[in-house]
């Protein structure tokens, strides 16, 4: 009975963990049930899956997966952020949570990050949370392709309306002579 219901658990923890873009591993000591549900919503809030559960099955879940480099990370209180979308969404939900709400404490912490294959301890992660969102580096690629375009078309009205003027003056010149 009690292994039945383990292995639904693992069954169920390697289908939350399969296909994710970015996982978190969190030591969550040190907040409470109001602070974690303010976690919980922010992280749901992102599309972010947030759970607890035992480092024995969250091992062999990610085993099942082919994922061991987190193995020594499993140990203590974890629990376990993952992101389908982006990769970068558990950090920077986590930093602006310690930020906002537990005032810089330093609590709860990330442990290690499992981002496109590769390990991320805790300062790269902090580090990749305070880049720039997709979204805003996307329109600053945009602004940067568009500049040019803008310059070149602020420059030939220039050269068009000093054209007209030369016209004018012209054709002013020209009315006063006759």
């Amino acid at each position: 009975m009690v292994q039945s219901i383990k292995y639904k658990i693992v069954k169920d923890l390697t289908e939350r963990l399969s296909s994710a873009r970015a996982i978190v591993l969190v030591d969550y000591k040190g907040i409470n049930i109001e602070q974690v549900n303010q976690l919980r919503n922010r992280f749901r809030e992102s599309q972010v899956d947030y759970f607890v559960q035992k480092n024995t099955l969250i091992k062999i879940a990610l085993n099942d997966l082919g994922i061991t480099e987190l193995d020594p990370y499993l140990k203590g209180p974890t629990a376990v952020a993952v992101s389908k979308l982006d990769e970068v969404s558990p950090a920077r939900e986590l930093i602006k949570f310690l930020k906002e709400v537990m005032e810089d404490k330093g609590f709860p912490s990330f442990k290690v990050g499992y981002i496109a294959e590769h390990i991320f301890n805790a300062d790269e992660l902090t580090a990749l949370a305070k880049l720039p969102s997709r979204e805003e580096l996307l329109a600053k690629v945009l602004a940067g392709m568009n500049a040019p375009l803008s310059n070149f078309v602020s420059i030939n009205q220039g050269i068009l309306r000093k054209f007209v003027y030369a016209l004018d003056a012209i054709a002013k010149k020209q009315a006063e002579a006759s």
